[in-house]
């Protein structure tokens, strides 16, 4: 209660504040010019301009008419004579005191003018570097409907405006900056940007105003709590309508873009998977036609025959179930068994798996004594290292050595598969454990569908390890991944 009885009391004095301080200016300087300074009435009437216009310039026009009327009855009462009277002997004085008047008054109006018009250059200034921060913020989302939830917030931090809201036609919701929808009304933001025209009260501080991408009108905007100037509501609506089809056709263009590297993966997959399901079923078609055509065929030649069609056999097997293990694992449909384990059982087992594949290389495996065991699905990560070490195979020339090697770093076990093939490029390292992607100077010399890699990616990522490579053209290539310590 006696806050707000506080607050009723002073709320008269600050307005007074100006009028009392230009009296007191004015007593003062009679003092002083009475009793301490004897100076001539020039000098007296020249000091009271002064500090009319000083008056004037900080506290308006009204303050400093006040003063010039109040400086003028004590200018004739104690400097004009017959000092101590109001009357006036000499008709010249009466000259100089209306001019002093006359002057007080104009000074005081150019003084307040200038106040004006700066206190307004300054508003400006302020406003336009709003706008430009304002602006500045709307390029941080290029997504439509994140900038439209942004924008009201924006106004209503950057601005000081009570609330603001946003209305396209094309999308059913408002955005607004509160959950307020009683101020801005859903039916004045529809009419505003039907129509194309402004509607401002500037009683109630509620503005609605088209947003305006040259002559075609894109939505609208609404704000209330504060009455900025028509230009910058302008300004506003022009950068918040740029920005909006900015974003709507970065949207477009990310979605055509995704499309066309969508048809060139479906492209590349089909060529890819074309081929590599082609290779085993000419093989294996070739087979039985030589078995049916030649029914002549010795024992060893039979024998041949069928051991390609077995092998071809399993190589369609495998590529069957690499791709529906990569759409497992991209739907995260794969179970694991976690257990602890030594890595060398997973090492063992991918070797024992690629006998063949291996047959022509020297595979050698360091290994520290006493390593960790490793929390893992042995099976899963036996089929990651299979995948390095079949990679490696491939890619190395016959008789060339492979090395297996693990080390303990950070509470994790690295396992690197180094190899002395030709190594990759800068370029290939950033996307070889991408699907379907294969090295570019490779590709059509050695067979693949490009997706043992990322299955390998995959695996080791749901193992909460992390998988990569280094390498140097012409001297081979180093894979490695790492799984949490048991």
């Amino acid at each position: 209660m006696s806050v707000t009885i506080a607050c009723v009391k002073s709320s008269p004095v600050r307005p007074a504040l100006p009028y009392a301080a230009s009296a007191a200016t004015v007593a003062l300087l009679v003092v002083v010019y009475r009793t301490v300074l004897l100076v001539n009435p020039t000098t007296v009437a020249l000091t009271f301009l002064v500090g009319i216009l000083i008056v004037s310039a900080n506290w308006g026009l009204r303050p400093a008419v006040f003063m010039a009327l109040l400086a003028t009855l004590a200018f004739n009462y104690y400097f004009l004579p017959p000092i101590g009277t109001l009357t006036i002997a000499d008709p010249q004085n009466w000259v100089a005191l209306t001019a002093f008047l006359v002057t007080a008054i104009i000074a005081s109006q150019l003084a307040e003018r200038a106040r004006r018009e700066a206190q307004s250059a300054h508003e400006r200034r302020k406003e336009t570097e709003q706008l430009y921060l304002f602006s500045q913020q709307l390029l941080t989302s290029d997504n439509a409907a994140e900038l439209l939830n942004k924008i009201p917030r924006f106004i209503v931090d950057g601005f000081g405006v009570a609330s603001a809201a946003v209305s396209l036609p094309n999308r059913p919701d408002i955005y607004r900056s509160d959950s307020a929808t009683h101020v801005l009304d859903i039916h004045d933001l529809q009419l505003v940007c039907m129509r194309g025209e402004p509607k401002i009260d500037s009683e109630a501080r509620v503005a609605v105003v088209p947003l305006r991408l040259g002559v075609r009108v894109v939505g609208s905007l609404g704000i209330a709590g504060a009455a900025l100037s028509r230009e910058t509501l302008e300004a506003l609506s022009s950068l918040i309508a740029i920005a909006v089809e900015r974003a709507g056709a970065i949207e477009k263009l990310s979605k055509a873009e995704a499309a066309r590297e969508g048809e060139q993966l479906r492209s590349a997959l089909l060529d890819s998977v074309t081929h590599e399901f082609r290779t085993p079923l000419t093989g294996i078609k070739a087979s039985v036609t030589s078995l049916l055509s030649n029914r002549g065929l010795d024992g060893t030649q039979r024998l041949e025959l069928l051991t390609v069609i077995n092998e071809e056999s399993d190589r369609l097997d495998r590529l069957v179930g690499e791709a529906a293990e990569m759409s497992q694992l991209d739907a995260h449909q794969v179970e694991l068994h976690f257990g602890a384990h030594q890595i060398q059982e997973a090492i063992d087992d991918a070797i024992a798996r690629l006998s063949t594949a291996l047959a022509g290389h020297a595979v050698s495996t360091v290994l520290p004594d006493n390593l960790p065991p490793v929390r893992i699905d042995v099976h899963r990560i036996s089929e990651v290292i299979a995948q390095l070490l079949e990679n490696a195979a491939k890619y190395s020339a016959p008789g060339s050595p492979i090395q297996i090697a693990s080390e303990v770093k950070n509470r994790s076990l690295m396992v690197s598969i180094a190899d002395r093939g030709p190594g990759i490029d800068d370029f290939d390292q950033s996307l070889i454990f991408e699907k379907f992607y294969r090295g570019r100077n490779h590709r059509l010399q050695v067979q693949g569908t490009g997706m043992g890699l990322a299955i390998a990616k995959a695996i080791v990522e749901l193992h909460g390890g992390e998988i990569g490579v280094t390498s140097q053209p012409g001297h081979g290539s180093v894979f490695y991944f790492t799984v949490p310590i048991a």
